[in-house]
């Protein structure tokens, strides 16, 4: 029996809406809930995801646990004593050493979070404002001002849009190696535990890919019996190409600041001064994800990312 055109036209979008339902499409959300004044946590489809830790008595904010979508915590636990190096290498966080002379990475001045705000705590996509001040660890004063918004998609797609502002006083970000926005992979995911580093071009292994700048690096490895990644990408609208931190003890960041550091020398040193009043936006991303480079979805992540 033929149905009414007008009935047909007006149950279209519903019958529309149930099947993507039904696939699994319409129901994937991603929600934020501080859970108190110095932790937000994120789940997907009320799975866990992350939580963002910003307490005052931290030595900088950062994101830990990192859970995938499989249920896989592919971060280095904090204190993990079989695995102890670098003790500043906390989830992911972002920081970075040499910014008016402190030691921001190895935690020698603190960043304190002054504000965190949801600005969409559940949908298809959420996010939330934090504002954190890298004071000098003498006066307490800031010597540079981070605001950040941070956009979470239910792929497990983490967007660190950034801005660094001068508001106090002139600020420069000198040529170093130590920074910028890094993840500590799990011990087991480490290149010399039989991890596996691949860039965006093909390039393959640490030694590889050290110092270079690509449009992202995926680094996965194995968790008991699982295989789990994480890919950092890097925004082609920053203000030069950013060079990858990678390590085969696990270490894994991105940054722009180190032209001589990451090229050995080879290129002249590039430090970015911000004038009183100036500023710099700075974005980044990590993907989580189950599997490893070539079945994970990054080509989708990076269009997401990057629009391209």
């Amino acid at each position: 029996m033929t149905q009414p055109r007008f009935l047909c036209s007006t149950l279209a979008p519903l019958f529309a809406c149930l099947s993507l339902l039904a696939n699994g499409e319409a129901a994937d959300q991603v929600s934020l809930r501080k859970t108190d004044s110095s932790t937000l946590t994120i789940t997907v489809n009320d799975k866990p995801f992350t939580t963002y830790n910003y307490g005052e008595t931290l030595p900088k904010p950062f994101f830990l646990p990192v859970t995938t979508a499989g249920g896989v915590v592919l971060n280095r636990a904090l204190g993990d004593a079989s695995d102890a190096d670098h003790p500043h290498h906390k989830g992911a966080w972002n920081a970075i050493d040499e910014v008016n002379g402190v030691k921001f990475w190895a935690e020698k001045g603190p960043i304190r979070n002054t504000s965190v705000e949801i600005l969409a705590a559940e949908g298809a996509t959420a996010s939330f404002r934090a504002t954190n001040e890298w004071r000098n660890p003498e006066s307490g004063s800031p010597e540079v001002l981070e605001t950040v918004t941070v956009t979470v998609y239910p792929s497990r797609l983490l967007v660190y849009d950034m801005t660094f502002s001068a508001i106090h006083r002139d600020v420069v970000f000198e040529d170093t190696k130590e920074g910028l926005f890094g993840f500590r992979v799990a011990p087991s995911m480490k290149e010399k535990n039989g991890g596996r580093v691949v860039a965006s071009d093909g390039s393959k292994t640490t030694a590889e890919c050290w110092g270079k700048a690509f449009p992202w690096v995926d680094y996965s490895g194995e968790i008991g019996e699982k295989t789990v990644g994480v890919t950092i990408m890097d925004h082609p609208e920053n203000f030069r190409p950013s060079r990858y931190h990678v390590r085969d003890y696990g270490l894994f960041s991105v940054s722009p600041f180190g032209e001589k550091a990451y090229t050995n020398g080879a290129r002249e040193a590039a430090p970015v001064h911000l004038k009183h009043g100036a500023s710099l936006r700075l974005r980044y991303a990590m993907y989580f994800h189950d599997g490893d480079a070539t079945n994970s979805g990054i080509d989708v992540a990076w269009k997401t990312f990057s629009g391209k």
